[in-house]
């Protein structure tokens, strides 16, 4: 009688949770790495990344109710979740969730354009569609400017590491500090600049979002179309409302 271990293994009680674990991960990479499950990222992490600019832009516009609407609503930011959460906790929270989803968005649009480029026929002529071409080409631009901006916000007005004199920024003073920072007019229209183009990259990126997640239809494609456009103009009036306000002296 042979004494080898028997060669059928040996199932324990765990192996089927870390088994379904590895495949279920497995079956995510996989997606990840085609080309409509980085649409299908790029389309997710664009819903709270719109959703998070509107309530961004909302908040901003309490600064014409006067400093002390839009200052408390500063320290609101950081108190909310209190007392289950610490100062500022829930905040920073939001904020890492913002930055992850900026960098999947990112990260699945740059691989998007590197499959699209190696997809594409070389030396066969192909006719391509000159307005698709224009739209790609204005919003991978349009994205490297808008990264530039939000490092440039994040220093500025954010943190008051550069755009201001020494001791000007004041912490949770917002009225303050925009009228400071917008009374500089090279700074005020570098972010009526950044405006346009995050006006822009809304016009085409919602309408691609709302495309990838299959809410478009042939019955109501002129209306979401119109939705899209008519958000990213809302947007752009509003966030550029504020440096308008403070270069033509609107706010005092």
């Amino acid at each position: 009688m042979s004494t080898n271990a028997s060669s059928n293994p040996v199932v324990r009680p765990g192996d089927n949770v870390t088994t379904q674990n590895i495949v279920a991960s497995h079956r995510a990479l996989a997606f990840w790495h085609t080309m409509i499950g980085k649409k299908i990222v790029m389309a997710v992490t664009g819903v709270v990344l719109v959703g998070f600019v509107i309530a961004h832009m909302l908040g901003n516009l309490k600064i014409f109710s006067g400093p002390d609407e839009i200052n408390a609503y500063s320290r609101f930011l950081r108190e909310v979740g209190t007392p289950e959460l610490a100062y500022g906790q829930l905040l920073w929270v939001v904020r890492i969730v913002l930055l992850l989803c900026v960098a999947l968005h990112i990260t699945a649009a740059v691989q998007l354009s590197r499959m699209s480029w190696a997809a594409r026929p070389v030396g066969y002529g192909v006719k391509r569609n000159i307005e698709t071409t224009f739209s790609a080409r204005l919003m991978r631009w349009g994205g490297v400017i808008l990264v530039a901006f939000i490092i440039f916000h994040l220093f500025h007005l954010t943190a008051g590491a550069v755009g201001f004199y020494a001791g000007q920024f004041k912490h949770l003073e917002v009225y303050q500090n925009v009228m400071a920072a917008f009374t500089v007019w090279p700074v005020a229209i570098f972010y009526i600049v950044a405006m346009g183009t995050l006006c822009l990259h809304l016009d085409h990126g919602i309408w691609s979002m709302l495309q990838t997640l299959g809410w478009n239809t042939a019955r109501n494609e002129r209306t979401l179309k119109f939705v899209s456009r008519a958000i990213a103009i809302v947007v752009f009036l509003g966030f550029s409302s504020v440096p308008v306000s403070v270069l033509a002296d609107w706010l005092h």
